[in-house]
């Protein structure tokens, strides 16, 4: 009888192949379950908004929210405008990205008092100021070498978040 719930009615590769579909199933719909509880838990339609108060919603940004609405940018960027591409596809590549990285090490506990922005998310919110200061860019890098880069961070550290 058990054989028969399990799937097991006649044995062979035919029994184990519908227990490991069911199986299956069954850690999806488990994985499904949870996904859509902890979404909904978090808040996280929030996070496809484009309110910089969503980034406050991890208690390690206010002092970087702070910081952004005392800042001029506070006044002409949100946080997509710096940290998210200007694409559609980018843009939300980003943030399915980030939104992973974030949530995994905010449920860990595995994350710096002082957050650090990583080499991918640089790049990005480089572009991102490359493309906002074209014009004022064009006469500082018109100065350098052509395959000299020139890093916005190196002279602006706290732009957007003044501390």
């Amino acid at each position: 009888m058990a054989k028969r719930i399990l799937g097991f009615s006649r044995g062979g590769a035919a029994g184990t192949r519908r227990w490991f579909l069911r199986l299956v199933a069954v850690g999806m719909g488990v994985l499904v379950g949870v996904g859509v509880f902890t979404f909904g838990y978090a808040d996280g339609a929030a996070y496809l908004s484009n309110d910089p108060a969503t980034c406050v919603n991890c208690h390690v940004m206010r002092e970087n929210f702070d910081g952004w609405v005392k800042s001029s940018h506070g006044k002409a960027a949100t946080c997509n405008d710096c940290h998210a591409p200007h694409n559609f596809t980018g843009k939300w590549m980003t943030k399915a990205v980030n939104g992973w990285n974030h949530s995994l090490a905010f449920t860990t506990g595995r994350f710096p008092d002082d957050i650090q922005i990583k080499g991918r998310n640089l790049r990005i919110t480089e572009e991102s100021c490359l493309s906002c200061h074209k014009s004022e860019v064009e006469g500082i890098s018109a100065t350098r070498p052509h395959d000299q880069k020139i890093s916005c961070v190196t002279c602006h550290s706290n732009v957007g978040h003044l501390r």
